[in-house]
């Protein structure tokens, strides 16, 4: 049985039970949450059990599709009888809790800091992404989970998507659209546009506590143009910028408690991988009016066709296709199994099922610590590079040769 521990119980939570729920109704029943920890006794409290307990937090976002609109979960509705242990101290916990392997849901600056702990005490760890606030950060933590022999995870819940499970597909060696060629993403105004603080959490905008929608978001993107590519990114350009610099939030209906904001709310960048693909991507938190999508999704060519969303052209075919229909006719039944094991399609289930067959195996997941690095390196490149006014090698930041954006978050945070 595998025993973990949860540290953060803020409104993301919800999703990650619902899961772990879907897990267990998939008949995967070899593991428990055991422990909660947060830094108000009550925020944890009250995802033990249905009907007991305080109030959890009511969702902050109605957007189809995002996790933070996901509400009523309880660890009671798919592990009754269980005893879960609660703490406000994530040290006690990881040194003391009846647990195996740690869940870390903290913000960005904490990552480093529970990693340390988890890995002294040899315990399995699963951190959300961006995996640290800096790229020395990122090392130290890989460097450590290896030391300590342990599986070290990234919750990276893009690449486990069905979308770009099929279109990895498509863009593979043996699948019908060839080699990636170039691929464009972009959104802008979809999320807290024009000017709300994001997710109510004020961080996100602050510079030093490496806040910024490049950081945030860039790697959800570069994970998916890295797996969909099956390419290493070479070299990034990009401009960033701060469009709203005052944020609010909303109560009544009103705009309230004004915050200034120092990091980018708004990216711009092109991308080069070491196959040769190029692309195209940019996000913003900003935008009046309405939002706008880059066709109905990210797009992306091939060396034989285009695909966007579901629908497939390809070259001298002259009626458009169905993704999810050629992956369903033409992908091998191995490949789909291991896409999506025990029937599963959640892609946070399938991020969890990830980690957790790891720490079963005794091996590094696929989304590991190293990978985690990969994805914050190119998300690096993109600020170093609009900071810099030029191009840069993502090798350059990997290596820490690049660094001069990070340099106040490193000695805001003691990262020799």
């Amino acid at each position: 049985m595998i025993r973990i521990g949860i540290v953060g119980c803020g409104r993301i939570l919800a999703a990650h039970l619902r899961g772990y729920r879907l897990l267990r109704e998939a008949g995967i029943d070899d593991f428990q949450i055991t422990a909660l920890c947060s830094r108000k006794a009550d925020d944890a409290l009250g995802y033990v059990k249905r009907g007991e307990g305080p109030p959890q937090r009511v969702p902050v976002s109605d957007i189809p599709g995002d996790p933070l609109a996901v509400g009523d979960e309880y660890l009671s509705d798919f592990q009754p009888g269980v005893e879960v242990a609660v703490y406000t101290d994530y040290e006690q916990m990881i040194a003391e809790g009846p647990i195996d392997a740690v869940n870390d849901f903290t913000i960005h600056s904490l990552h480093h800091q529970i990693a340390e702990v988890a890995f002294r005490h040899g315990k399995h760890l699963m951190s959300q992404k961006p995996l640290a606030v800096t790229m020395a950060a990122a090392r130290r933590m890989c460097e450590q989970a290896e030391t300590a022999g342990v599986s070290f995870g990234v919750f990276e819940n893009a690449r486990f998507r069905a979308d770009v499970r099929r279109i990895g597909w498509a863009l593979s060696e043996s699948g019908p659209l060839g080699a990636l060629q170039m691929a464009l993403m972009g959104n802008v105004g979809t999320w807290w546009a024009p000017d709300l603080i994001v997710a109510e959490t004020p961080w996100r905008h602050v510079l030093a506590e490496a806040g910024g929608i490049a950081l945030d978001l860039g790697p959800h993107f570069f994970d998916m143009l890295r797996y969909i590519g099956g390419s290493e990114m070479s070299h990034v350009s990009a401009q960033t910028a701060v469009v709203e610099p005052l944020r609010y939030l909303i109560r009544e209906g009103a705009k309230v408690e004004p915050f200034s904001c120092d990091a980018d709310d708004t990216f711009y960048a092109s991308f080069e991988n070491e196959a040769g693909a190029s692309g195209m991507l940019f996000g913003s938190w900003a935008g009046h009016g309405k939002n706008t999508i880059v066709g109905e999704g990210p797009t992306y060519y091939g060396s034989r066709g285009r695909v966007c969303g579901d629908v497939v052209h390809l070259d001298g075919v002259a009626v458009p296709q169905s993704l999810a229909a050629l992956y369903g006719a033409q992908a091998p039944d191995a490949l789909k199994a291991q896409h999506f094991p025990k029937g599963l399609d959640s892609d946070f289930a399938l991020a969890q099922h990830d980690w957790l067959e790891a720490i079963r195996n005794g091996t590094q997941p696929e989304c590991s610590g190293r990978e985690g690095l990969l994805d914050l390196a190119c998300s690096y490149a993109v600020v170093e590079s609009a900071q810099a006014g030029q191009r840069i090698a993502v090798d350059d930041v990997v290596s820490g040769a690049v660094r001069d954006y990070q340099k106040p978050i490193d000695e805001r945070f003691g990262i020799a």
